[in-house]
């Protein structure tokens, strides 16, 4: 059986996921929009400030009233921040006021309390002002119809900041790829279980659902099949309504048990060997119109896996930027396996990127230590410290 490449199954899961990549708009709570990416342009409907307010605490002037210092003036009340009636100025007086309070018409100063003396009614300001300090101006922030922010624009605090300051509750963003996984084996328990002679704990599940939420997507069940092919149909069956991507592991290899090629086959599915190490077994299927991943179950190969084929498709689907590879210098000389594209565990160090295992796909703690995985094309066995490499970030 003749392996495909890497490249050639990129492809193919590209073409078979393409749909994925038109999504709608829908809108969302400013709440509920961390981490969620801008449909459309957002202009600002108001000008900030909303209106001339104060920088500081102190005094409400006009310039001209103190251009001698010290200069004593009778003041006429204090204005807080928060619903006022708006107050209006005379010449030669002035208004105690508190940072953010509107300025009264006809004060176009605000004197800092530091610089002033407060006695029976009076202030004595002992240090002159312009007109417009500490005054901020309506609109001086922003104006009403300024870009705010431009469509694919992935939303953080700071941009919450000022769509909830310019009054917006809700806003539009992407919709996210839906997406439903599978895990099978009777060999898996949920981690607190008591294991018994045979079983594992299911790490694949949760890491699958976690690398989904990490990429852009909702991840919209978890699901655990044994090794009957009855039971992962109807699982499929289920996820399929629910999901727009539904992501398989275990069960695609030339085993006995091989539930995911059992069930899958019949309908159409393609299972091959990839020229890869880890994550050799792929299979890829298209259920009630769904398209299906099915990964290998080994740990390290599905966490492979999906960075290799399902990451680039499903950030592309959910508007966020690819992960681009880098060029890195090996700390240390490798070698590697002739005919196959191995993808190595390494971690970043000063002087280089260094392995942190070997390449059995059984390894899952140094997966965690890992955050890199080194590219090494297929026709190469051997490369020297100091040797640039292609790496994938994780």
């Amino acid at each position: 059986m003749t392996a495909r490449s890497v490249e050639d199954h990129r492809r193919h899961v590209a073409a078979l996921l393409a749909a994925l990549h038109t999504r709608h708009a829908e809108d969302v709570s400013l709440g509920d929009a961390l981490g969620r990416v801008l449909a459309s342009d957002v202009h600002s409907p108001v000008d900030l400030p909303l209106f001339r307010n104060s920088q500081m605490d102190g005094y409400a002037v006009d310039a001209a009233s103190i251009r001698v210092v010290p200069a004593v003036l009778p003041v006429r009340g204090v204005i807080a921040a928060g619903p006022v009636d708006p107050a209006s100025h005379v010449p030669g007086t002035a208004y105690r006021i508190m940072t953010g309070a509107p300025i009264p018409d006809g004060a176009d100063a605000v004197v800092p309390v530091e610089d002033t003396e407060t006695t029976d009614g009076q202030v004595r300001i002992t240090r002159a002002r312009h007109a417009g300090e500490y005054v901020r101006e309506r609109g001086s922030d922003v104006l009403a119809g300024t870009l705010l922010l431009a469509s694919g624009e992935i939303l953080a605090a700071r941009h919450i900041a000022v769509l909830a300051a310019v009054g917006l509750q809700h806003v539009p963003v992407r919709t996210r790829p839906r997406v439903a996984i599978i895990t099978t084996g009777a060999e898996l328990v949920d981690a607190g279980s008591t294991l018994k002679p045979g079983e594992i704990f299911d790490s694949n599940g949760i890491a699958l659902a976690s690398s989904v939420r990490a990429n852009g997507a909702e991840v919209v069940s978890i699901a655990r099949s044994g090794d009957d092919p009855a039971e992962f149909q109807k699982l499929l069956a289920e996820a399929t309504t629910a999901a727009d991507l539904v992501l398989t592991s275990g069960g695609v290899s030339m085993g006995d048990f091989e539930v995911v090629r059992d069930a899958l086959t019949s309908l159409g599915a393609e299972f091959g060997h990839v020229a890869m190490q880890p994550g050799g077994p792929q299979g890829t299927a298209v259920v009630d119109g769904v398209p299906v991943l099915n990964f290998p179950g080994n740990p390290v190969s599905v966490l492979v896996s999906f960075e290799v084929f399902a990451r680039p498709e499903i950030r592309r689907a959910a508007g966020l930027p690819l992960i681009e590879p880098e060029e890195l210098p090996l700390a240390t000389a490798i070698t590697s396996i002739p005919g196959k594209r191995q993808f190595l565990r390494a971690r970043r160090t000063d002087s280089g990127v260094e392995l942190v295992s070997g390449p059995g796909s059984h390894l899952v703690a140094a997966m965690a230590w890992a955050d890199v995985l080194v590219d090494v094309p297929p026709d190469v066995t051997t490369l020297d410290a100091g040797q640039l490499v292609k790496v994938i970030p994780l």
